[in-house]
């Protein structure tokens, strides 16, 4: 008789994995909880990289079952996601996506719907990656600051650099300015 795994997978620590198994438990998978792996880390990190997920590859068997809510538990990378199932086919284990009718990815049928989700799910990630790339660009060419605000005005900087150029010591002014030094480096650096 086949075991049943399921692996639920968020990408931050503050998400959680329960409805990912309410759903598994919904669709009639009764999975026992040792058999259950769930972590939190981010779908870009190659599914054989994750500590939970390799864990759980060590205990699969031929003919065991391994359910996932949907293609992007796996991972978000189609390559990653294709080679994921295809070692786990070469092996004996079957891959059921509750998202896909809970078609098993490692048949004909399931391979070439998840290659077609996967590319297209790739295809949506690119295209997030490009306009927000192409966001910065325009923000950075209307002179709009990106990242961190500065923790010194720009009087504040245009001090320092003076008093840098009398010689005075960059701890001491890192003290009165009430900064690391660190920072007053970076303002002398900066020119």
């Amino acid at each position: 008789m086949s075991r049943v795994f399921a692996y639920a997978r968020v990408s931050t620590t503050d998400q959680t994995t329960d409805n990912q198994l309410c759903e598994i438990k919904a669709a009639g998978f009764n999975i026992e909880t040792r058999r259950t792996v769930t972590e939190s880390v981010s779908g870009s990190v190659a599914a054989m990289q994750r500590k939970g997920f390799s864990k759980l590859v060590d205990k699969l068997e031929a003919g065991d079952v391994l359910v996932v809510t949907k293609l992007d538990r796996l991972g978000r990378n189609a390559m990653d996601v294709r080679q994921t199932v295809e070692r786990l086919a070469s092996e004996g284990v079957k891959v059921h996506c509750l998202a896909l009718g809970g078609v098993d990815l490692t048949s004909a049928a399931g391979k070439m719907t998840m290659q077609i989700i996967s590319a297209v799910a790739e295809f949506e990630r690119d295209l997030l990656i490009e306009r927000t790339k192409s966001g910065i660009s325009r923000a950075k060419a209307e002179g709009i600051h990106m990242g961190r605000k500065h923790s010194l005005t720009e009087a504040q900087r245009a001090e320092i650099k003076a008093r840098l150029a009398k010689g005075e010591s960059v701890r001491g002014i890192a003290a009165e300015f009430d900064t690391t030094r660190q920072t007053v480096m970076r303002v002398r650096d900066a020119g």
